[in-house]
């Protein structure tokens, strides 16, 4: 069992180490900024909540990103139950001015950002978990698919949005 100051230091790690691509998987969730943000609250809750738990079977950065799939998936099923009220918020902002040399790879981001959304969600998945560079027999563990399924999924959801983004 882990001691409340341990889980306290441990969790602060997460944060620091791996706060920014939580960030970024919730942002592959959630257009919108504030529920974006409301988002990645709860995956931090959940990943505060789950760290007694870990034990080692997998490595730290595929256990939290469990936690955060997990999060993900019953944030879209809520979403799809509740009728829109508001419109989509289709910019992506780092919060963060940052000079002109950075206009074109904000754009790209940005641009990339678009059409992984628009992917179906289980292609979606799998190449947020590649993109955060998780192995295929990690991304198999965590998804509960064979590692030749990974590997067919995933080229199958590359070329969907190599499409997606010839369209933009």
């Amino acid at each position: 069992m882990m001691l409340r100051g341990a889980q306290d230091a441990t969790f602060a790690r997460v944060v620091a180490e791996h706060g920014p691509m939580l960030a970024r998987f919730a942002a592959s969730f959630e257009r919108n900024r504030h529920a974006r943000e409301d988002l990645l609250q709860d995956i931090l809750l959940g990943v505060w909540q789950a760290l007694p738990a870990f034990r080692g079977d997998a490595s730290f950065k595929t256990y939290i990103l469990g936690v955060a799939h997990r999060r993900c998936a019953s944030h879209v099923m809520r979403e799809v139950a509740q009728p829109r009220h508001e419109e989509l918020d289709d910019e992506w902002v780092d919060g963060q001015p940052g000079p002109e040399a950075l206009a074109g790879l904000n754009q790209q981001q940005a641009r990339l950002l678009s059409a992984l959304r628009d992917l179906p969600i289980g292609q979606r998945q799998l190449v947020v978990l590649a993109l955060e560079g998780l192995r295929y027999d990690e991304i198999a563990d965590l998804l509960g698919i064979t590692v030749g399924n990974v590997g067919v999924r995933l080229n199958r959801a590359r070329a969907a949005l190599r499409e997606q983004l010839e369209e933009r």
